[in-house]
């Protein structure tokens, strides 16, 4: 049985057990370098901090009861890729595989679509992370590019692949 989550914004009074949920290699392994690791409290505030500044609120926290166990961003772009987003997202390690996350992303690619002007979504996993592929193609996003060996993490080269949909 899925457990009942809510996507909100991300308080102060939670950086500690949010830290807690982020401070973990196999999460680490699975994002950008802008994610630190180790994950600290202090890691944790800023990041909620920058959460709150935005307007139309860009970032949510994923909580089940009143525990933030992780994220799902959008990430707008500029210029003449102004109508286009990024989708970040983490979630803790004892939740992966629950369908937690499929849900999330549906839920925020709808909140995107209706408050953003834009006219598609996209996320870019590691080739290797089976996990997010499944729960972007489950949501719709299809593959829209495969860059052999671009990603540099952890000592080692990883494909990066690039999913869209499209309003």
């Amino acid at each position: 049985m899925q457990e009942e989550f809510i996507l909100k914004k991300l308080e102060l009074a939670d950086a500690l057990i949010f830290a807690l949920h982020a401070n973990n290699y196999n999460v680490w392994i699975n994002l950008t370098d802008r994610f630190p690791h180790p994950y600290t409290e202090e890691n944790a505030k800023d990041f909620i901090k920058m959460t709150l500044a935005h307007q139309p609120t860009q970032i949510k926290g994923i909580y089940i009861g009143e525990e933030p166990i992780g994220a799902i961003g959008l990430h707008p772009l500029e210029d003449v890729f102004a109508k286009n987003i990024e989708l970040g997202y983490w979630i803790a390690e004892p939740y992966w595989g629950k369908g937690i996350m499929s849900k999330a992303i549906g839920q925020t690619v709808e909140y995107a679509f209706a408050n953003f002007d834009i006219n598609r979504i996209f996320a870019r996993p590691f080739g290797r992370n089976k996990g997010s592929i499944k729960a972007l193609e489950k949501n719709g996003f299809q593959l829209e590019a495969t860059l052999p060996s671009t990603i540099f993490k952890d000592g080692k080269f990883e494909d990066e692949l690039v999913y869209a949909i499209r309003k």
